[in-house]
């Protein structure tokens, strides 16, 4: 008990300062990742998932804007670029069997790519989506920067896309070991690139937790269609709203 003061002057400190922001996401990251342990590392208890939504209950419970919590957490938002490039270490190590399997990983990369973008335009449109809501959710498997440049150009919202592809990334880092599973995909590159293609960043985490072959192949991958939705998505994402545009809401 006579630890409390301590705690209520700690509590004063980090309230009135920056660091706040980053303190609850630490300490939301590090009990997310407790209870992923006490589920045995099940994917159903995904760490991401988790710290999200127990910022969320801290945000509302406390009434904290996201303005000022963002002003403390966006430390971890700046380490995100060296991080994404670390990811060229592990995948250096695997360049003898990038070379070997160089054409299936270009037709999986095309495949996967126009695929995630045809297939979230027409199901938005035939459900009676607008256009600004299908321009929104094309690009949801490319990772956050490039997702949201590509909404904005088309004329979509950036901040839904965002959230769309943190939905997109924590779906399907949670569905893909029983999808690979129940297409008896063992492979761990196969895994990985897939993985990667469509579930960006929060996959490719994923994927580094099974195995540093399987985080390789995610790391490029998640690169790979970044780059390959950026030139697609701009004239691929119209041409499929101009032909579904029948459907499309007013």
């Amino acid at each position: 008990m006579h630890n409390i003061p301590e705690l209520g002057t700690i509590w004063v400190y980090l309230a009135a300062s920056p660091l706040l922001g980053l303190t609850l996401t630490l300490c939301a990251y590090v009990s997310a990742f407790w209870l992923y342990g006490r589920f045995k590392f099940s994917p159903l208890a995904n760490p991401v998932a988790i710290s999200i939504a127990l910022i969320i209950v801290v945000l509302k419970s406390t009434g904290m804007s996201y303005r000022d919590y963002f002003s403390g957490a966006q430390f971890v938002h700046f380490l995100l670029g060296p991080a994404t490039v670390a990811l060229a270490i592990p995948l250096a190590r695997q360049l003898p069997r990038l070379r070997r399997s160089f054409f299936p990983i270009i037709c999986g990369l095309f495949s996967g790519s126009i695929t995630a973008i045809i297939s979230a335009v027409t199901i938005t449109v035939l459900m009676g989506g607008s256009y600004q809501l299908a321009v929104s959710i094309g690009p949801k498997s490319a990772t956050t920067p490039i997702a949201m440049a590509v909404s904005e150009k088309l004329g979509g919202l950036p901040a839904l896309t965002a959230v769309l592809v943190i939905c997109t990334g924590i779906f399907g880092a949670v569905i893909a070991r029983f999808l690979f599973n129940w297409m008896r995909v063992g492979s761990h590159e196969l895994r990985g690139f897939a993985l990667g293609v469509t579930s960006h960043g929060i996959g490719t985490a994923r994927a580094f937790q099974v195995s540093p072959e399987m985080g390789a192949f995610a790391g490029l991958g998640m690169g790979m269609n970044g780059v390959l939705t950026a030139f697609l998505a701009p004239w691929l994402i119209p041409i499929a709203v101009n032909y579904l545009s029948p459907f499309i809401s007013p």
